[in-house]
């Protein structure tokens, strides 16, 4: 069931593409880089008394170095490149005083910890119900732990492709992104609906044909998308219970 309702969509769309982050998921700790056993390492009232400013533009250089890391393929890889992120990250922070073995222990929680994710509320039994009658794939910017996430919730098999970035050596809006799902499904853009919470992703599906859809979780930026989305292609919804309002499906209830 959906939304408490039984559906029944149209034999028109054979295939749904999510976006993993902040679509299906979030991070644990409430930020993607602090990993669930961050503060094992991590002195927390230092890390907290050290101002915003400075803490962003440590993120801000670790980032820039993992974005420039196009192509990672396997675990052990990313494991490797995210020592050198918070090398990166903790050399700006030198009040921490992080040793060598603690950045190795944050690194290795945020590649091999197949918790670090929390699924929405929803996904699950939304997830299971469209399974049964559409392939499923997953087009994420992500590295490839990502899989573990989907293994430990018992939610990877419902997927029939799982695209992810650094293992593709590309990011979303890239064509190449979306192409890979629809070639390993199958199926034909005008065929496919894409969901993403970010709007450039969307535009970016909507220019191969699929149909995509912008997931907007936080009330007041769902009302003002929901405005400004009349006539441009792509539809609006507040979590993953409103697919059953979206007119190219041409759902019963």
């Amino acid at each position: 069931m959906i939304g408490g309702s039984q559906v029944a969509m149209s034999t028109n769309i054979k295939a749904i593409l999510f976006d993993s982050g902040r679509v299906l998921n979030y991070p644990k700790s409430g930020n993607w880089f602090i990993t669930p056993s961050f503060f094992k390492y991590v002195d927390k009232d230092v890390f907290n008394s050290i101002s915003k400013n400075k803490k962003k533009v440590a993120f801000k250089k670790a980032y820039n170095y993992i974005n420039s890391c196009k192509l990672i393929k396997t675990q052990e890889e990313e494991y490797g490149h995210f020592i050198k992120y918070y090398n990166i990250f903790f050399k700006e922070l030198p009040e921490l005083d992080l040793k060598t073995d603690a950045v190795k222990g944050i690194a290795k929680d945020l590649v091999y910890n197949p918790q670090k994710y929390i699924f929405f509320d929803e996904v699950v039994n939304v997830i299971s119900i469209l399974s049964k009658k559409y392939k499923l794939g997953i087009v994420s910017d992500a590295w490839p732990s990502l899989n573990m996430v989907f293994e430990a919730a018992e939610l990877k098999n419902y997927f029939s492709t799982f695209v992810v970035s650094s293992m593709l050596g590309a990011t979303k809006p890239e064509s190449i992104m979306y192409q890979t799902a629809l070639d390993e499904l199958g199926v034909l853009p005008e065929n496919t609906v894409f969901i993403d919470d970010n709007l450039k992703n969307c535009i970016g599906a909507n220019k191969l044909g699929i149909h995509s859809v912008l997931l907007c979780r936080i009330k007041f930026q769902y009302v003002l998308n929901k405005v400004f989305s009349v006539g441009k292609g792509y539809d609006v919804i507040n979590n993953l219970h409103q697919l059953t309002k979206i007119k190219c499906m041409r759902i019963s209830i």
